[in-house]
């Protein structure tokens, strides 16, 4: 009876969730997609081909068990569902909302190969977890026994928060550090709300300190505290900052007004959603009102700051990026969402200065076509000699992407190694740094990456930290 209920692709089509009107969205920052009601959830969720090799799975990073709860959710057994999705990821709702599914399970799904559209996934997964909190399945985190063993975490982002999680169900005694006022890292401040509401980040936070994680906000390691008084504290330390670097622009006039880093336009519009005192949204300086607007960048963050202008009521936003729209990193999904809303592309496009007197009025930029493959594969811009123009912008966000900070340099730490991009050298498997006792994980390791695979770092590290704890050897910082 229940493998009736599956493989329905061939007589229903693929459907995703009401989108909200651009002409309605783009003045506001609630998220974009309406819930999925049960029968269409499981409608869409009975289109799976429940096939023998699940590639949906296999290219999940946390190898969600999908097919499973899939069927589950067409059966209508949402309760089980849940729990099943619950068991591999610490945040299904968030990644149910944030993943790039058409790069990851979506992407992969068999019956998207066969011509016929792929599963709605994330939007099933987002459906599943909101229902269960709306009917109270999310039980509290309540250890078994409490153990004596305690645990440092510095950095309260999605990789910090996973293990926190995994370590306080085992009785662990977890210390979250973090630099912000608020927990959740580039949840809570860098991915706006129409992507991912911050309720939802803030209920899962609520979920831990309720269980006994403390967290130890406002602290910036190396300054507030030294990263061998952490260590001294606690029998494990975990590294989880992120990278919070920005890749900085040259060029000609680079250092006037009005040019600014993508973290900090991201950063005052969510605070100013939390409703604080933002001085420089307040005064312009990162408010996109009324401004032309000009992005620069192609990855996921530079469509978190055109969708951004828009709602801030830019006059104009357009995104220029140096390969076409086929070679660019962000998700095709947030692309659409953008065009729809009033966001220009400018594909093959790449700043070489800007013009204005102190307060920037240009970008100056040239054209640029694909040559050879670099070696990551992907082809090269080069530049069009005689294509210059000047873009008019009043406003323009860098949105280059994150490196790591010198956390040696930063936290006295000069035997924690590196690479020689400035990332953490952890193992792959243990995620255990070169000193003893200590783990990394997350963007300090992988570089900028994806909160999916900050939430597989976390949980493993967790994993890595019990054995360790289990030997009974405690070593503190000399």
């Amino acid at each position: 009876m229940a493998q009736n209920r599956m493989l329905q692709f061939v007589s229903r089509g693929r459907e995703m969730p009401e989108k909200r009107a651009a002409s309605l969205r783009n003045t506001d920052f609630d998220e974009i997609y309406r819930e999925f009601a049960a029968q269409k959830a499981a409608e869409q969720a009975s289109r799976c081909s429940q096939c023998g090799v699940p590639y949906c799975q296999s290219h999940c990073p946390l190898h969600n068990n999908i097919p499973d709860w899939l069927r589950l959710t067409a059966e209508g057994r949402l309760q089980e569902a849940y729990e099943l999705s619950q068991a591999t990821n610490t945040f299904p709702e968030i990644c149910g909302r944030i993943c790039p599914q058409d790069r990851l399970c979506e992407g992969n799904c068999v019956i998207e190969q066969a011509g016929h559209g792929t599963v709605t996934i994330g939007a099933v997964e987002k459906y599943l977890t909101d229902t269960a909190w709306a009917e109270g399945w999310v039980r509290p985190l309540a250890p078994v026994a409490e153990r004596a063993e305690s645990v440092g975490i510095i950095g309260a982002g999605p990789a910090g928060l996973a293990a926190a999680d995994v370590l306080r169900r085992r009785g662990v005694q977890v210390v979250v550090y973090d630099r912000h006022d608020r927990a959740g890292g580039l949840m809570t401040y860098g991915i706006p709300g129409f992507k991912l509401e911050k309720q939802v980040v803030l209920r899962r936070i609520g979920q831990l300190e309720q269980a006994g994680v403390q967290f130890v906000l406002n602290c910036n390691v190396g300054t507030d505290i030294s990263f061998d008084a952490i260590r001294g504290r606690h029998d494990a330390v975990l590294i989880a900052t992120g990278v919070y670097k920005s890749r900085d622009l040259g060029g000609p006039g680079a250092g006037q007004r009005g040019i600014v880093r993508a973290i900090d336009y991201l950063t005052a519009s969510n605070r100013k959603s939390f409703g604080d005192e933002v001085p420089d949204y307040d005064s312009g300086v990162l408010n996109a009102s009324g401004k032309r607007v000009v992005v620069i960048g192609g990855g996921d963050t530079a469509m978190d700051c055109v969708r951004t202008a828009i709602r801030q009521g830019a006059t104009s936003v357009k995104c220029l990026y140096r390969r076409d729209r086929a070679n660019m990193p962000g998700s095709q999904r947030e692309v659409a969402n953008a065009e729809e809303e009033g966001v220009e592309f400018v594909w093959l496009a790449a700043p070489k200065g800007f013009t204005g007197n102190g307060a920037v009025e240009g970008v100056m930029a040239e054209r640029m076509r694909l040559g050879a493959p670099d070696a990551t594969g992907r082809q090269s811009p080069e530049v069009i000699a005689g294509s210059d123009w000047t873009e008019p912008a009043d406003l323009v966000i860098k949105a280059l992407g994150f490196e790591a900070e010198d956390l040696p340099a930063l936290w006295g730490a000069a035997d924690l190694a590196v690479t020689r991009w400035g990332t953490v050298r952890a193992d792959f498997r243990s995620h255990a740094a070169s000193l003893p006792g200590v783990y990394a994980v997350g963007d300090i390791v992988r570089g900028a990456s994806l909160v999916v695979w900050a939430i597989r770092d976390g949980r493993e590290a967790a994993d890595s930290i019990l054995a360790y704890l289990a030997q009974g050897t405690r070593v503190a910082a000399e």
